[in-house]
């Protein structure tokens, strides 16, 4: 059987003064070679790896606290404490630690760390310095003792002197018996001077007389002892609010005394340091640690003797989600459950999972389900603050609950709908549980904290579930009731605090999804028509409401998707935006600001369809505005784009043959020499029918081709009518030009049919030139002999 009295949690302090669980483990105190010294040893329970090894310093001041805490500082700003699951494996271990400095295991600390002046250093270096003498309790001596009190507070080797002699003479009851006797007597200084006395005795941060202070019969006294502010005029009445107005509730009768009394003892505490005290100076601020450390480990072991009643939790749930609970009773169940759950924030990670998942086991979302759609509110707001409790450490948790859901619930029962729905019928003018609510949705959408398992996929899983069941009820909250009706006439219409809060609210958990569920968002998007219907808000006179919309389409933009762009670009959608900015009138704002923005950036993305959209449309509105050069710039943009275009359709051209040109009759001499030679080193055997064009040209071509052929043909017949004989020489020869070219024996083609004019034409007419300047030329450069031109 495994040892339990060396059975330990190890603490250690945070930067926000809460500690942290570093693991659960057995501690042991061995001689450590490589440190040369006696060390403390924690071994984890679950693997035997070793959280902890501290060599116990001589000069290390260790505290023991509440007979099973043993607490140190390792450095100057990192505290470590040990938690023992029994008192006698704390003694053991404290034993060794005060053998290992010479000290007396009967002390509670065994070192000061003194940063004094030199002389307070040689008053108070000696542990032989003679104990503090505390005056006689009575009512003269009480300024006295006061003074006493408060002067000790400098000097830690005094204070822990002065709190060893109030605990070994039962200081502390002896003064509340001089309290009883000033509230009697009204003796008011005297009440003022206990206050102080009370105030400091706090201030000495020692558990053992915290244990004292917050017994049973005594805590009350304690908390009246401070009613009596100097620096008040009036007398506070603390003790009326603990017995009377913070009555204990039981939703369930609690039979384990020591849970009850310390359900108590940490409410009560818990007050006296929220309220009761005064608030810390600078000063002091660390001078309460203790009370915290108190306050933290009783929270603790209530969430662990709660989680270890398996009956009292079972009845609990049971009671909660019986059809027959009164709303009353289910009011006190859920917030019990809530201030269980407020508790569960002091556990560490490890023990929190375990918390959660009883929790879960148990059916606590299930449970949810009902008290969220109650009327009372305080049911509504603690069951709203339970939700955040378990999103906020675990949002896997409820999509795991969600996905069960989804084939043996309606829609209307599953728990993300009902979270949807009551962030929408929130009835609260401030929308303080719309907007709690809000931030759940978004931490259960956020695709960042989605796992992803190789048999598993919970972001798929999740956001497909979330699309098909989930997100119309948002959608149609902006295409249906109450939008449509305050969209009807292009304008808002309602416009109330309350709505423009919650269609703000929505507006930006949608903007959220457009940005991180790109893909699942577009067809809601796309098939509700949901821009347009969004944008009508830009006439609203909330501005923060214009604002929401603006961020809506720019997320759009932002993405960069031509779906989105055409999309915009054919419902005409920049309209509302450039509306309202004409309607700004170069007002300095944040508006002016974000729609400038946006143009911005869809020149600097260059996004052409938008680009040219917007100057097409909008231009005439926008090219007086010239504070900025945005729209300038924007025009340019636009400019050169269809100078590009101009130039590839030109380039184009120029790639067609020349007889397909306006220009062809202008062309260079020499290129058409050029294009000659090409012509007739091509192979002529072709079919009748064949058209010389090369491939790929378009049908605009081809209707171009047959409108120039129309042309030459009437040209040559003119020209046949005027020289008619010399047109039959020249046909012949080139007859023969053609049969000398032909190297592979082809035979001269016949004469062309009358139905094959035009493609015959179109073969002469690519040596028809006008002028026969070139002739000489021809001659001197080439010996081949030329072909006749046509006169």
């Amino acid at each position: 059987m495994t040892d339990t009295r060396r059975r330990v949690k190890l603490y250690a302090l945070n930067a926000d003064r809460q500690w942290d669980d570093r693991g659960t483990g057995h501690v042991s105190s061995a001689y450590v070679d490589r440190l040369k010294a006696i060390s403390l040893l924690v071994r984890a329970e679950s693997d035997g790896s070793l959280l902890l090894e501290s060599k116990i310093q001589p000069d290390t001041a260790y505290q023991k606290q509440q007979d099973t805490l043993i607490v140190w500082s390792e450095g100057d700003n990192f505290d470590l404490a040990l938690s023992f699951q029994e008192k006698a494996g704390c003694d053991e271990i404290w034993e060794k630690i005060c053998q290992v400095q010479g000290k007396d295991p009967s002390v509670e600390i065994t070192q000061d760390i003194v940063e004094e002046s030199e002389d307070e250093r040689f008053d108070d270096m000696s542990d032989s310095a003679p104990p503090i003498e505390l005056p006689s309790c009575e009512l003269s001596r009480l300024e006295d003792i006061s003074e006493l009190i408060s002067n000790c507070l400098s000097s830690p080797m005094r204070k822990e002197k002065l709190a060893a002699a109030i605990e070994s003479e039962g200081y502390i009851k002896k003064l509340l018996n001089l309290f009883h006797m000033c509230e009697d007597l009204e003796n008011f200084d005297g009440l003022h001077h206990l206050y102080d006395i009370f105030k400091n005795i706090f201030l000495l941060n020692k558990n053992a007389l915290f244990e004292v202070m917050f017994g049973d019969d005594v805590i009350f006294d304690v908390v009246g002892c401070l009613e009596y502010d100097p620096s008040c005029l009036t007398r506070k009445k603390h003790r009326e609010y603990l017995k009377q107005q913070a009555k204990f509730k039981e939703a369930i009768p609690i039979r384990n005394t020591e849970l009850l009394s310390k359900i108590h003892q940490t409410f009560r505490v818990q007050y006296i340091q929220d309220v009761v005290l005064p608030t810390p100076s600078v000063f002091e601020d660390n001078m309460l640690t203790t009370l915290s450390s108190f306050i933290f480990f009783n929270k603790v072991e209530i969430v662990s003797l709660v989680q270890e009643d398996e009956k009292f939790l079972t009845e609990l749930f049971q009671m909660l989600t019986e059809p027959n609970t009164t709303d009353g009773k289910r009011r006190d169940l859920v917030l019990f459950l809530k201030e269980f759950c407020n508790y569960s924030q002091n556990l560490q990670p490890q023990a929190k999972e375990t918390f959660y998942k009883t929790l879960t086991n148990l059916g606590i979302l299930s449970a949810l389900e009902i008290t969220l759609a109650m009327d009372d509110q305080k049911t509504k707001t603690a069951s709203i603050d339970i939700l955040t409790y378990i999103v906020e450490y675990s949002p896997s948790f409820v999509r795991e609950y969600t996905l069960q859901q989804a084939n043996n619930t309606d829609e209307d029962q599953i728990l993300l709908n009902i979270v949807i729905e009551q962030m929408i019928c929130d009835t609260d003018p401030e929308l303080g549980g719309a907007v709690q609510l809000m931030g759940v949705l978004r931490l259960l959408l956020d695709p960042e904290n989605m796992l992803a398992q190789v048999n598993k996929s919970e972001k798929t899983d999740f956001l497909n579930f979330f699309y098909k069941h989930s997100v119309l009820i948002l959608i149609d909250f902006f295409c249906s009731d109450p939008l449509l009706k305050n969209t009807a006439h292009g304008e808002p219409q309602k416009e109330d605090y309350q709505t423009v809060q919650l269609l703000g609210l929505i507006l930006e958990l949608l903007s959220f999804c457009v940005e991180h569920h790109t893909y699942h968002i577009k067809n809601c998007i796309l098939n509700k028509d949901l821009l347009r219907r969004i944008l009508v808000l830009m006439k609203s006179t909330h501005k923060f409401l214009v604002l929401c919309a603006l961020r809506f389409m720019r997320k759009l933009i932002a993405l960069k998707d031509e779906f989105y762009n055409r999309y915009i670009i054919k419902g005409n959608l920049f309209a509302p935006v450039v509306d309202a900015f004409v309607r700004n009138n170069g007002r300095y704002n944040l508006l002016d600001s974000a729609i400038i923005e946006m143009f911005e950036f869809i020149k600097l993305e260059d996004i052409k369809t938008l680009c040219s959209h917007v100057v097409e449309n909008y231009g005439k509105s926008l090219d007086d505005i010239g504070y900025v050069q945005t729209f300038k710039s924007l025009k340019s943009r636009y400019d050169q784009h269809q100078d590009k275009l101009k130039d590839r359709e030109r380039n184009a051209l120029e790639g067609v043959p020349s007889i397909l040109r306006n220009s062809r009759y202008r062309r260079d001499q020499r290129q058409m020499e050029e294009e000659e030679e090409m012509w007739f080193n091509e192979d002529d055997d072709f079919d009748d029918n064949e058209t010389i064009v090369p491939a790929g040209t378009t049908d605009i071509l081809s209707k171009k081709i047959d409108t120039d052929l129309d042309s030459i043909g009437k040209i040559i017949e003119k020209k046949v009518e005027n020289n008619g004989p010399k047109m039959n020489n020249n046909s012949s020869q080139k007859s023969t030009v053609l049969n000398n070219n032909a190297n592979s024996g082809a035979q001269p083609p016949s004469s062309p049919a009358p139905t094959e004019n035009k493609s015959a034409l179109f073969k002469r007419s690519l040596v028809d030139y006008e002028g026969g300047d070139s002739d000489e030329e021809e001659d001197e450069n080439s010996e081949v002999p030329k072909r006749p031109r046509l006169s």
